[in-house]
């Protein structure tokens, strides 16, 4: 069976690969779940003080802090993989999906700019399309009931 040891290579003690994976999900879980306790916060913040206004503030400042992020601190190893991920998924996740696309757009576009307009005009016909439908089936649902 794989060892892997955590220590330096003097050292006898090991712990197995599995076990090892195991204990870095949990920290990486607990990572993303406490930084998106604060994000979801902030962001209730933002939409409560400032109404639709804040939604559009906070998904600018998500855009820039999501893309300084992957672009400055985790290219570059400044900090530590289980934070890397609590601070982009979590923190910047619960306060904006936003950023995430916009990142994604940003990256496809550095290697192929028709690809990443692509994926960004998919992405953006995509998701008003599936608002379209699931606006239309809550009102066809409600309907429904109303004349039972």
């Amino acid at each position: 069976m794989f060892r892997f040891r955590l220590a330096n290579r003097n050292s006898k003690r090991k712990i197995s690969w599995w076990k090892w994976r195991i204990k870095m999900k949990i920290k990486n879980l607990v990572a993303v779940a406490a930084f998106a306790f604060f994000g979801g916060i902030f962001r209730y913040l933002f939409s409560f003080n400032l109404g639709e206004w804040g939604i559009l503030i906070a998904n600018f400042v998500g855009c820039f802090l999501l893309s300084f992020l992957t672009y400055y601190v985790i290219e570059r190893d400044l900090l530590a993989g289980w934070l890397n991920l609590g601070l982009g998924t979590g923190l910047i996740g619960a306060f904006t999906t936003f950023s995430s696309f916009i990142t994604s757009v940003l990256k496809l576009s550095e290697s192929n700019f028709w690809v990443g307009s692509g994926y960004f005009l998919v992405s953006l016909l995509g998701g008003f399309f599936a608002a379209i439908i699931g606006f239309i089936l809550a009102q066809l649902l409600v309907r429904m009931e109303e004349d039972k």
